[in-house]
């Protein structure tokens, strides 16, 4: 069935475009015409009236972990499921995602490479999902952070069999840990953990597959070791300096600040482990001071919320987004970051991540005007993936007015 949108905004994250009172013609092959008119001699085609309401390209969360819980403490959760116990909670949390307006993940970690087996199923049709780019198990040092979901390796020649081994079971891209962690206990966040040099191992056989990399980071030392080494994005960079943000721009090299997570680890005390609560006071205010020093440079962001860690539930990158608000970002820069500028964190960029002719057909459709006010990305009318409609919450003539004031 082809859908055609009629008198919506349209928000195409294809530059500054916005269209106001345009249409957009689409089906499950793709997006076929976007403008002010577009014109069709399809017979069979589902007119949608989008007075009040505006669309725009479905959104990319950059950093989740499919299979993790969102408890207090999930590595410990984690320890003790076998893989069965994961899957079932990733096909629950995707379904979640794709309910929230999150038509694409990029997930960095889960154990037994779960996400990779849960990307195939998605991609056949087995269940409904968001797409998936998946990285598996972690790579990380012996005892590193997240190792109870990661391969542990130590030394190049130990790493690079790894990243072979990541890239031979189906890994989209590879998932590093550069420094310590907050959920790890014992572990300093700060610490450095892999090297330059093993880090740069595993970049370069990433490169040889044509694959992306991701690092975990924190301290500043393990920042730049990661930056030198050549990862695709930085994840989380706490402890950002100047000299850190000019080797990011200077590489090209993408920043996915998540700065929800902390904070909802705060907003718990008692609830999880103290140790998570000592790690987080002592830096989260360093995380706003470098997202802003990262932002003002023109250091390239994808945004991503760590779904799975403590109470971070699958759909709160809305919440992410409010955030880079607050912090400084335009609406249009945060929605730039959770769409087109996602997509080319993952070059997926010819693909997803903009309206544009030829794209797909991932496509979420709100009340109100986001540009104006960021949380009017809560209010989901439609959800489309690959040009099906997988969410919808009809609004009325008056809920909108409300929604729009």
């Amino acid at each position: 069935m082809t859908v055609k949108l009629t008198n919506i905004r349209i928000i195409t994250c294809h530059g500054e475009e916005v269209i106001e009172k345009g249409e957009v013609l689409f089906n499950e092959k793709g997006i076929l015409d976007v403008g002010q008119r577009v014109n069709t001699d399809e017979h069979e085609i589902q007119e949608i009236d989008g007075s009040g309401l505006t669309v725009l390209p479905g959104l990319i969360d950059s950093h989740v972990h499919l299979g993790m819980d969102s408890s207090p403490d999930p590595f410990a959760n984690m320890k003790n499921e076998g893989p069965e116990d994961i899957a079932f909670k990733a096909v629950q949390q995707g379904y979640r995602f794709l309910q929230s307006g999150i038509t694409s993940v990029r997930n960095l970690g889960t154990r037994y490479n779960v996400d990779i087996s849960y990307r195939n199923a998605v991609s056949v049709g087995t269940v409904v999902g968001p797409r998936v780019f998946a990285a598996g198990s972690p790579i990380v040092m012996t005892g590193g952070h997240g190792h109870v979901m990661a391969i542990e390796a130590d030394g190049c020649d130990e790493v690079r069999k790894a990243a072979r081994s990541q890239i031979k079971a189906g890994a989209d891209l590879l998932k590093v840990m550069a420094t310590g962690g907050v959920l790890t206990e014992g572990n300093d966040p700060g610490a450095t953990q892999f090297s330059e040099e093993e880090l740069r191992c595993i970049c370069q056989e990433a490169n040889k597959a044509s694959k992306t990399t991701a690092a975990h980071t924190i301290g500043t030392d393990g920042i730049k070791n990661a930056i030198r080494a050549g990862v695709t994005t930085i994840e989380h960079a706490y402890l950002l300096d100047e000299e850190a943000v000019e080797l990011m721009l200077k590489k090209g090299t993408f920043l996915v600040p998540t700065l929800l997570a902390p904070r909802l680890i705060l907003d718990k005390p008692g609830a999880v482990p103290e140790y998570m609560i000592d790690k987080v006071r002592k830096i989260i205010a360093d995380h706003k001071i470098s997202f802003q020093l990262a932002h003002q440079a023109g250091v390239p962001i994808a945004a991503g919320t760590d779904a799975g860690t403590p109470f971070n539930t699958p759909g709160l990158l809305s919440d992410e987004l409010a955030l880079m608000v607050e912090y400084g970002m335009t609406n249009h820069e945060a929605i730039y970051s959770a769409t087109l500028g996602a997509a080319k964190a993952i070059q997926k960029e010819t693909e997803i991540g903009s309206i544009e002719n030829g794209k797909a057909a991932d496509l979420i459709v709100v009340s109100g005007n986001p540009l104006e006010n960021i949380r009017c990305l809560d209010s989901l009318v439609y959800v489309f993936s690959k040009g099906a409609i997988v969410h919808h919450a009809p609004v009325n003539k008056q809920e909108k007015q409300e929604q729009i004031v």
